[in-house]
């Protein structure tokens, strides 16, 4: 039987080895063992003190050598700035997401250093950081170690979890597959898009709301699912959870039969657990792996697929590379290796971010609508006009849909469907400052760079003062011109550079072909906040916030993906019920 080591045993290992090689030294050197342990804890803590110390030197030793400055860091009250991850996690459960951070980004500029646990951690909301990182010196910056170990066991060694040779391998292997010809097969998605807004129809029929959050992420999960591995989950079929006052008994049915989409969603909110916690995640899974559940339910499903399509390939071994029109990327992948783990690894990778991508983009999309009638009205115009109240829309019908594309933009602008990112540095380099004037930022070789495109699609200096309104025009009038083209990384809604998200044109067609559908179906949506659980619901005192934080009615968090708290419950006017 092979012997698993839990995340927290393997973290305090090292250290444990290195206590009990010191004790038996001392012993053998007379030392009685209860003076070893004294002297080892009360070591312990002046050891910390000295390399924080001799770090922080170090650092600053090098900035000054390079005509350079350490970031501005938050001085927090405690230790360590114990208070300060205190205070983040406690706004990550409890605030408006980036809520702290903001407030300290305003305070001290668009690059500050978090400084928890005496580590590094550098944050920047800064277009010209951001396009270091992710171009221009893009060699010199990686997932990294940390953040590779904390996501291994979901991702496994996936594109968005591997660096250097390994990324570039399963690049290579995926980008073939998202060709123009395969992601404008819209026949893919009208099937699922049918028995979607069939079950809507039949829900607001019957006179309740439908959490279009839980609906769009099931379409979207059949989708992804059908088009990697050609085996549907059928997630659809699924009995829809009904609003939290009404009864209708199929809550626990709907547990047990979805068991494959909850899975994904309590692998991710591990993984970003751990993210937050920082270096000292594995403490918390001591006892035991806290992915280790959903994943083998995950497994259950994929595996044996998987198997199934090597086997397949084994009895046709005659077959070309070359990429079928009927392919699945399961298909592709079995051609271009008989590796198990490496096909598991990058589809599981996609799965999830074909997902979860175009359904949060869906689900925002609509709450906009929802809460913008104008809006939802002039889209529908242009919808009706291009493609009709019926017709399948084709690729050429949505380049054509210039506000289609500018609503859909303006929504990931203000909702980035994922707001945080990270990096680790490389070799040490340092970053330009706010002022031009100033000295550039240092940033020490092996240091983590937090990235926030949610900070930075907000602010003013880069996108005007009414950055926080939702104003689709912004990508279509003189505004274009004056804040985004000349700077176009102030909008990065898929990542940018090399790393750039391989599916971003198959998001934005699905997104695009689902709302043709649903406008096509439904004249107007609007928000049932009642229906959505008490708990879930903003709290009373943000309405006196300024920007968003005190308009919305949904509560934003971000796991993997930004999602709505506790769903997105709408209901939905059919068309048949209007004169058009």
């Amino acid at each position: 039987m092979k012997l698993t080591l839990t995340p927290g045993v393997k973290f305090l290992l090292p250290a444990l080895i290195t206590v009990a090689a010191l004790l038996f030294g001392a012993t053998l050197l007379g030392v009685p063992l209860l003076v070893s342990v004294v002297a080892i804890l009360a070591a312990t803590p002046v050891l910390v003190v000295l390399r924080v110390l001799r770090d922080d030197f170090m650092w600053r030793r090098a900035a000054f050598r390079a005509g350079a400055q350490l970031p501005p860091r938050v001085l927090g009250a405690q230790w360590g700035n114990w208070d300060v991850l205190k205070i983040m996690l406690k706004t990550w459960d409890e605030g408006y997401m980036g809520d702290y951070m903001v407030d300290q980004v305003r305070a001290l500029g668009s690059l500050i250093d978090m400084h928890v646990l005496w580590t590094n951690l550098f944050v920047t909301t800064s277009p010209q950081h951001i396009h270091l990182m992710l171009a221009t010196d893009f060699a010199n910056f990686e997932k990294g170690p940390a953040f590779q170990k904390s996501w291994e066991s979901v991702l496994g060694q996936g594109v968005f979890n591997s660096d250097g040779d390994m990324w570039k391998f399963h690049r290579s292997m995926t980008r073939p597959f998202f060709s123009r010809d395969r992601i404008t097969h819209f026949e893919l998605f009208n099937h699922h898009a049918d028995i979607a807004i069939s079950l809507m129809k039949e829900r607001f029929r019957a006179g309740h709301a439908i959490d279009f959050q839980d609906l769009i992420l099931r379409f979207t999960v059949d989708s992804a699912t059908q088009f990697l591995f050609g085996t549907c989950v059928n997630s659809l079929a699924v009995p829809l959870p009904y609003p939290h006052n009404v009864y209708r008994g199929h809550s626990q049915e709907t547990q047990a039969d979805n068991a494959f989409t909850q899975a994904l969603l309590q692998a991710q909110n591990v993984l970003i657990d751990r993210q937050r916690k920082g270096w000292i995640w594995p403490l918390d899974e001591i006892r035991g792996d806290r992915t280790a559940e959903p994943m083998k339910v995950i497994g259950n499903f994929i595996e044996p697929i998987i198997a199934s399509a090597l086997e397949k390939k084994n009895l046709d071994m005659t077959k070309a590379q070359e990429i079928d029109d009927d392919d699945t990327l399961l298909d592709h992948l079995v051609k271009v290796t008989s590796d198990p783990k490496v096909i598991r690894d990058e589809t599981l990778n996609i799965l999830l971010a074909g997902r979860d991508t175009s359904g949060m983009a869906l689900t925002l999309v609509i709450y906009f609508l929802s809460m913008y009638p104008a809006t939802m009205a002039r889209l529908r115009e242009e919808i009706l006009d291009k493609v009709g109240p019926e017709r399948q829309p084709t690729f050429a019908d949505i380049k054509d849909m210039k506000f289609l594309r500018a609503v859909i933009n303006e929504t990931l602008r203000l909702y980035p469907l994922v707001p945080f990112n990270i990096r680790e540095s490389i070799n040490a380099t340092t970053f330009p400052a706010d002022d031009p004037t100033d000295k550039p930022y240092y940033i020490p070789k092996r240091t983590g760079v937090a990235y926030s495109v949610f900070l930075m699609h907000r602010r003013t200096d880069l996108w005007g003062p009414d950055a926080e309104e939702f104003d689709p025009d912004r990508f279509l009038d003189a505004r274009l011109q004056k804040y985004l083209l000349p700077n176009p990384f102030i909008f990065l809604p898929f990542n940018a550079g090399p790393r750039i998200c391989p599916g971003q044109q198959f998001a934005y067609n699905e997104v695009s072909f689902m709302l043709v559908r649903l406008l096509q179906n439904f004249s107007s949506f609007s928000l049932v906040e009642d229906a959505f659980p008490p708990s879930a619901r903003p709290p009373k005192e943000w309405a006196t916030c300024p920007g968003r934080k005190g308009i919305e009615k949904f509560w934003p968090k971000a796991n993997l993906i930004l999602y709505s708290v506790g769903g997105m419950w709408i209901k939905g006017t059919e068309v048949e019920e209007t004169s058009e």
